[in-house]
């Protein structure tokens, strides 16, 4: 498989800790190992708005919690034994921006849907509409998995 003719090399996974995004992960490889692609794992922190006018008391640990969310999906998506050729970023950043800019370097961007579908999804402006809109190479957009435990088929 290959994008204009170039072998898939780099796909780019958005994770912020949902089941959507972990199956985002498991999807991203399940690719990857055939086409012996690397699979980044990117997660994004920011400092809320109100942080850089006011310092309030037990704010902190922004990044540490971005870090920890990402390790968990990680773990989560791939059991104790991380696949070689997965890896992890944490950045300072936006998802959107984030994301749409990892784009630029990636052959491929995967992100996780949470199923804010219908109208109410479109007054959202989710991360992954952004990225689908606006990413420089394809994207491939996973639901959140269905489980037999809510009627629906297994995975």
């Amino acid at each position: 498989m290959s994008i204009a003719g170039a072998p898939i090399a780099r796909i780019v996974v958005g994770v912020d800790g949902s089941e959507a995004s972990v199956e985002a992960l498991r999807q991203a490889q399940r690719m990857a190992t055939p086409l012996g692609a690397k699979v980044q794992a990117v997660a994004c922190w920011e400092y809320p708005q109100m942080y850089s006018g006011y310092v309030m008391m037990g704010v902190e640990g922004f990044e540490e919690g971005a870090r920890k969310v990402l390790d968990d999906a990680v773990a989560q998506a791939f059991g104790a034994e991380i696949p070689a050729n997965v890896s992890s970023t944490l950045v300072r950043s936006h998802p959107r921006e984030a994301l749409i800019d990892a784009s630029r370097d990636a052959d491929m961007i995967v992100v996780g849907r949470r199923g804010h579908g219908g109208f109410g999804g479109l007054l959202l402006g989710s991360v992954s509409s952004a990225v689908v809109a606006h990413a420089h190479c394809p994207v491939l957009v996973v639901h959140t998995p269905e489980t037999e435990s809510d009627g629906s088929r297994g995975s």
